[in-house]
Parts: structure tokens; C-alpha cells; sequence
């Protein structure tokens, strides 16, 4: 099961207690106060992990806590510290702490999109001190003690965001996830009805001359999709990290739409969702090009129409056929293009490595 966001409840360790002892020993007169300190509790983060794809296990267990710090102990013995707690996640995880405020009932505390990214999200409680700490030379005999602070709770929203350079859109049906299968190692589900893609599947594309770069296939759109409307509006922020998306539009006509309107409705519903993903670099690509009849069909006239929208709009535009692999090979190279160039210009503006 895909799980792309989740609320949890974290608790940090809460500090032990010091200790109020005193030295006790033959031939060792007033030995003086020796109690320790506690341990301190420990504490939790949230770790971005390559080796988990989904928040599929908080999902199910969403209450998590580190351990408590020991208490102190006799002969200046200080309690052990509590054990941390590392909640892996999915790299490109959004980490968000619950607040009280209306206007902004979620603020970001971290945005792990890096292998090795943590966050502290719950500071462990620190220990007290025993009274061993409290002797001063006009009070030899100190019974005070200091009990150990608690440890932090908080909740937290957990919101996944896949990591993917190239974003496939389209309608149901329109082929997607024939062509993330044909073009990489993923494998979903590919069937002759709607929807039948319910989660993101993310492939990892590989080119001559050691060139790779990750693919992202969502959940089909349609008209509505940005006020809830079937399933693509819960999935179209996985797209919000990608540099450059492909529509994918059927031009067979098996489905009884037109392929210039199937464009022009999913460059609307993503300026609806969010401008910026409108923004985005877009290419077009005619998709089941091996159902489309002769010349004097109506399906080619509309590929005809769909190639001169594109062109209007400023759009590469691509004839391909994801089942025979015909016209993929330059689509990806289109791709390419866009990633090499986005890649160049972050590296430019990150400037020079330090020495």
C-alpha cells in the first residue's frame, strides 16, 4: 500500500531523577553527600532513508517515544541516558509540527530531500542533578535534589513528495503507465479501464553514456481534478519537484476524446492546482500513434490539430507508441535536455566548491 502522509505523536524520554545519598564507609568520617546525577532522555528524529518508499508503517503505528533517562545513583553513580529513537522515512519527506494557530495549523520543520537528512523533532528531558552537586563549603550535608525534566511531545504530519525528474500526466487510460514501463524497470498495474493506476510508481530511466534520471507516473486526471474530482488531485504534488512534465494524451480516439481538449483540460487543471506547476517545462506526447489510421481519419486529423496546439503553445511535440517503443528513444532525449539543462543551472547557482 502507497501511504503518502500521515499525522503522528512523538514523546521524548524524560529525564531521570538525582540522587540524595551519603557516603556511609568505616574509617571515613563525614564522607559527605554522593548522590549523582539522572540520565538525560533521549531524544527523536526523523531520518530520510533510501530504504523505504512509503509512511505505510506509521500509518498503523502512529505513537512513538524514546526511552527515559535512569535515575541517579549512590557513590556520585550518574543514570544512564535514554536510548534515541531514528524514525526512518522516504527520502523527499516534508516534516510539519501541529500548532494552535488557525491561520497556520501546520508549520515546517524540515524538508528531507537528501539520503542522510534528520531533523530533531522531540528533545529528550535532561537529568537532574543530585545533591552531591549542591555541596558548598558553608552546606556540607545538602538533601536537595533535582528531579528530571520531561521530555518534549509533539504531533507531527508526515507528507511524502516523491523525488523524480520527469513527471508523466495524462487522462486515464492515456498510456502512462505502459510508458514508465516500457522505458524503465517499474511494472504497474496496466489494464483496459480507468484508474487503473491508484498510486505514484516511480521508474529510473538510464541513457547511453552512464545518463539516468527518475520518472514519476500519477494517478490519471480529469476535468476537476484540482476541486477533488477522481484521484490525480491527491497525487499532483508529486509533481511539484519534477523539471519537466510529458502529457501524455491518447490520439487513437478509442476513448471518444479529443486530444487537443485532453491538453488544453490538463494544462488548466494544473494552473488550478498550483501556478508553478503550470510553469514547469511541458512536453507533448501523441501516445497509441499504432491505432491511428490513415491520413483521412478523423484520429490523425486530430494528431494533426494536437501537433499544431502544441506548437502554439511553445511545446515540444512527440509521436510515439509506448506498446511498440516507436518515437521513444527522441522523447527521452527531449527529457534529457530539459533535466541536463535544470541540473546545469542549479550546479551555476550554487557556484564554486570551496576548497
Amino acid at each position: 500500500m502507497f501511504v503518502d502522509e500521515v499525522d503522528i505523536h512523538v514523546t521524548a524520554g524524560n529525564g531521570g531523577r538525582g540522587c540524595l545519598a551519603f557516603r556511609r564507609e568505616k574509617f571515613v568520617p563525614r564522607g559527605g553527600p554522593s548522590g549523582g546525577d539522572g540520565g538525560h532522555g533521549g531524544s527523536v528524529f526523523i531520518v530520510a532513508s533510501p530504504h523505504t518508499n512509503t509512511l505505510i508503517n506509521y500509518r498503523f503505528h502512529p505513537e512513538t517515544s524514546a526511552g527515559r533517562g535512569e535515575h541517579g545513583q549512590g557513590s556520585n553513580c550518574t543514570g544512564q541516558n535514554g536510548e534515541n529513537r531514528e524514525l526512518p522515512v522516504p527520502i523527499g519527506t516534508l516534516v510539519y509540527e501541529k500548532t494552535n494557530d488557525p491561520a497556520e495549523p501546520f508549520r515546517l520543520l524540515a524538508d528531507l530531500s537528501k539520503e542522510g537528512d534528520r531533523v530533531l523533532v522531540a528533545r529528550g528531558g535532561r537529568g537532574g542533578m543530585g545533591n552531591a552537586r549542591f555541596a558548598t563549603s558553608t552546606n556540607r550535608a545538602p538533601r536537595k535534589v533535582q528531579p528530571g525534566e520531561p521530555g518534549e511531545e509533539k504531533d507531527l504530519r508526515l507528507e511524502l513528495k516523491l523525488l523524480a525528474d520527469v513527471g508523466l500526466v495524462g487522462f486515464p487510460n492515456a498510456g502512462k503507465s505502459t510508458l514508465i514501463a516500457r522505458i524503465s524497470a517499474a511494472r504497474p498495474k496496466i489494464a483496459d479501464y480507468p484508474f487503473t493506476t491508484l498510486t505514484p510508481n516511480l521508474g529510473v530511466v538510464r541513457l547511453s553514456d552512464d545518463r539516468s534520471f527518475a520518472v514519476a507516473d500519477v494517478p490519471g486526471l480529469i476535468e476537476g481534478a484540482h476541486r477533488g474530482l477522481g484521484l490525480g488531485h491527491q497525487f499532483l504534488r508529486h509533481l511539484e519537484r519534477t523539471k519537466v512534465l510529458v502529457h501524455v494524451v491518447d490520439v487513437s480516439g478509442a476513448e471518444g476524446r479529443d486530444p487537443v481538449d485532453d491538453l488544453e483540460t490538463l494544462r488548466q487543471e494544473l494552473r488550478l492546482f498550483q501556478p508553478a506547476l503550470a510553469a514547469k517545462p511541458q512536453i507533448v506526447a501523441a501516445n497509441k500513434m499504432d491505432a491511428v489510421g490513415p491520413a483521412e481519419d478523423a484520429t490523425a486529423d486530430g494528431v494533426t490539430r494536437l501537433a499544431a496546439r502544441a506548437a502554439a503553445h511553445g511545446l515540444a511535440f512527440f509521436r510515439i507508441s509506448a506498446a511498440t517503443g516507436a518515437g521513444i528513444p527522441e522523447l527521452l532525449e527531449s527529457m534529457w535536455g530539459h533535466i541536463a539543462s535544470e541540473r546545469e543551472s542549479a550546479h551555476a547557482s550554487a557556484g564554486p566548491t570551496p576548497a
